[in-house]
């Protein structure tokens, strides 16, 4: 029998400490997640022991009040009142005898008054007496009175007898509403709000934590008032364990480590332990590798002190194709496959960051799509992350492949309706559409060299999605009568897939400039410019189609004339969309852009949704979309945003699906039912080459200089100026250096009047300017 090897002594001693030490390190691991959890665990509880007693607050708050304002309501006075059909007379009785209500009203039902006094009137008071109508019973809103101060606002039918006459409403003061959020004792890194709808009311804590309060909100009963509640995240315990076990383990790899350290003189016998020096014991030995794969994963490399920027091969790096929605470029001057594979390895480094894995790439029909698309793939495969890539398809599929792959990541390779010397990047990461400071993070990476390196590439398959995305819209999608549709892509990316997809709902489909063909030889694929419609006007009338249906470049814009020729602008398609999603969602937010109709909000009131008017850019409206938790938005360039019975992401494939829907079970024929919708008299969007190519500085002088008398501005993205009877708009295009405007207004004459006065102030700043109207 061979004599089995023995470790010198030193060594023994050396592999004991080692394991020692890896216990130790487990030990600390271990103990410090169970203190976390157990840490979060009290704080959510303190937390959310707050949040309920708000919501208690609120609800005791608005019973009593409403008590209060069922027994004004039955007063003699008010009774009186309405006997002698004197709703105004009633309106000023209902606050008599109750001290803390003012601005008591009665209307008749059809709310006329109010809806001509808009904006004076109060958006939010209108849409509280439109929801107490249509529910027939009392609602409790927190509206903004014309100095801006909020209140509390009650509404409730007005019977007479058993005869609806009207609507009352008063308003009261918000502090005993929201004392209990302000009262709240709550950490200092937690927070706590109360809201309705996208508005928050009054908050207090960290406000960083503020967007993912979401996921703690407990409804007020009896009113669409919410207390939202966030605790900062706290990752989970190793293995997923919880904090008693973690507790428990970090007990154990103590005690282990000590039992190693000091495992000679813990023995009994020297015997034993002259075994363990003088290796005769490899238990140690064998347990000491496994010891050290078991160490926590995800350690980084150290990094540098200071990194050395990236060098680029090709063309330099631009910051300017860095842009507030997206990358993008022109091929050959400041775009390759050089600064595609930096733009790859910088959005990798990012995931590697947030801990995510897997990203879908897709592009559209550009010549210089394979290119760029290889280019993207090598550097997010140098980060270390797994790419699937799906090839050519619109940007809505490769957004539809980050949710159907269960990736959460998606890169659209495409320049969208730009010219075809352009492309770019449309760029998701962890369910988030990068745009303004993520974007520009991802040049400062390059720029600064912060970019990982895996120390194993990750890996890249193909994968053809195209059915799965058709089959899914088809699913839930089908119309129903057949109608007869002309689809005119531009020779984009859509031409294949758009036509597929309203095929498969039950659509007859004839294509128009749908071969894919990245010159765009027939037209400029951009449907909100009128002039890119005018064939697809006339194929519609050569066929005596129901419908003409264009997409943009990449799929994810839509445009629609009808058979008499008529260019359906996005806002009022949006209007059709509302009423829609309403009629199954009563009160939910419908989002629009600020270049949208000023009839859209009143719209949408009158069918009971809560209108937010907001910036424009695709990737701006979807964060809004997250934060508000709205169930539809739509921009005048034609993105739609579908969360109900979608993903909440802009496809114009889809929204053309959806109105086929809607088109399909009206009784009037889908020209007659579009030309019902509210209209007036407005322009497309006005490009004008902005001076000097800086579109941003030049809409920051005009909102400092100009003056609108008589009418309300808003800044909230360029300058908005309304009129009582239509408004004007100018601000800097986000993608191209051009000045971007538009007017609606109610008849012909306003609009002239309002462009003239746009076109004085605008000349007063700069007298050169070139303007179509």
């Amino acid at each position: 029998m061979s004599e089995k090897k023995s470790l010198p002594p030193a060594q023994a001693k050396l592999l004991r400490q080692l394991v020692a030490i890896v216990l130790v390190l487990l030990a600390v691991w271990f103990g410090w997640s169970a203190w976390q959890q157990y840490r979060d665990s009290a704080r959510r509880q303190t937390v959310e022991q707050a949040r309920d007693a708000a919501v208690q607050n609120a609800q005791g708050v608005i019973a009593t009040e409403q008590k209060q304002f069922a027994a004004q309501l039955e007063s003699a006075p008010v009774q009186a009142a309405l006997a002698a059909n004197d709703l105004h007379q009633a309106g000023i009785a209902l606050t008599q005898g109750w001290a803390s209500a003012t601005e008591g009203e009665v209307l008749s039902t059809d709310l006329d008054p109010a809806y001509a006094g808009l904006p004076k009137t109060g958006y939010g008071r209108l849409a509280a007496m439109e929801q107490a109508l249509a529910e027939q019973k009392p609602v409790a809103w927190i509206v903004t009175d014309g100095l801006g101060k909020q209140k509390l606002a009650l509404a409730a039918p007005v019977m007479r007898g058993a005869e609806l006459v009207g609507v009352a409403s008063v308003r009261l003061p918000l502090a005993r509403l929201s004392s209990g959020v302000e009262a709240a004792r709550v950490p200092e890194d937690t927070y706590l709000a109360l809201r309705q709808g996208s508005s928050t009311v009054v908050e207090r804590g960290n406000k960083a934590l503020a967007t993912g309060a979401e996921a703690m909100a407990a409804k007020v009963p009896g009113s669409d008032l919410r207390v939202a509640a966030a605790i900062p995240d706290v990752a989970g315990g190793p293995l997923g364990l919880g904090w008693l076990p973690c507790a428990v383990i970090t007990a154990l790899l103590a005690l282990g480590a000590i039992v190693a350290w000091f495992y000679p003189a813990l023995t009994r016998g020297r015997g034993k332990a002259a075994a363990i020096e003088e290796g005769g014991d490899q238990t140690l030995g064998q347990l000491a590798p496994e010891l050290l794969a078991a160490q926590p994963v995800g350690a980084q490399k150290p990094v540098e002190a200071a990194p050395a920027p990236a060098v680029t091969k090709g063309v330099p790096l631009d910051p300017g194709i860095f842009r507030a929605y997206d990358v993008r470029g022109v091929i050959g001057k400041t775009l390759d496959a050089g600064i595609a594979e930096l733009l790859g390895q910088s959005i990798g480094s990012v995931m590697q960051q947030q801990g995510l894995l897997d990203i879908v790439v897709g592009r559209d029909g550009r010549l210089s799509g394979p290119e760029l698309s290889e280019g993207l793939i090598n550097g997010l495969r140098k980060a270390g992350r797994n790419v699937i890539d799906i090839g050519m398809a619109p940007t809505p599929v490769v957004y539809f492949g980050a949710y159907h792959l269960r990736a959460g990541s998606c890169v659209s390779v495409t320049g969208s309706h730009n010219p075809p010397d352009y492309n770019g990047f449309k760029i998701v990461v962890g369910g988030e559409t990068l745009s303004g400071e993520t974007i520009t993070d991802l040049h400062d990476r390059i720029a600064q060299g912060r970019l990982f390196a895996a120390d194993n590439p990750g890996e890249v398959r193909q994968q053809d999605i195209s059915e799965d995305y058709v089959q899914r819209i088809a699913a839930d999608v089908q119309i129903d009568r057949p109608l007869k549709v002309v689809v005119d892509a531009g020779n984009g990316v859509a031409g294949d897939i758009g036509p597929r997809v309203l095929a498969a709902i039950g659509a007859e489909v004839t294509p128009l400039y749908c071969e894919i063909d990245g010159t765009f030889p027939n037209h400029h694929p951009d449907p909100s410019e009128p002039h890119n419609l005018t064939d697809l006007i006339k194929m519609v009338e050569r066929l005596d189609a129901d419908l003409g249906i264009a997409f943009d470049g990449d799929g994810d814009r839509l445009g629609v004339v009808t058979k008499d020729g008529q260019n359906i602008f996005p806002d009022r398609l949006l209007m059709l969309f509302a009423q829609d999603v309403l009629e199954r969602n009563p009160g939910a937010m419908i989002i629009f852009d600020v270049k949208c109709t000023g009839r859209l909000p009143g719209h949408i009131l009158r069918h009971g949704g809560s209108p937010l008017m907001w910036k424009t850019g695709h990737s701006l409206i979807k964060a809004k979309m997250r934060e508000t938790g709205a169930e539809l938005a739509g921009e005048m360039s034609g993105h739609f945003f579908f969360k109900e019975r979608w993903y909440g992401f802009d496809d114009g494939i889809y929204a053309a699906a959806r109105l086929l829907e809607i088109l399909s079970v009206q009784p009037d024929t889908p020209a007659a039912t579009l030309a019902a919708l509210p209209n007036g008299v407005s322009t497309p969007e006005i490009k004008v080459d902005a001076p000097g190519g800086d579109p941003h500085s030049f809409v920051e002088r005009f909102r400092n200089a100009a003056q609108f008398e008589g009418a309300r501005l808003s800044t909230i993205d360029g300058l908005r100026v309304d009129f009582p009877d239509g408004w004007g708009l100018v601000r800097a295009s986000n993608t191209t250096p051009v000045l971007v405007m538009r007017f609606d207004a109610d008849t012909a004459a306003a609009l002239k009047r309002i462009q003239q006065a746009f076109r004085e102030q605008l000349l007063a700043l700069k007298p050169d300017l070139s303007l179509p109207f």
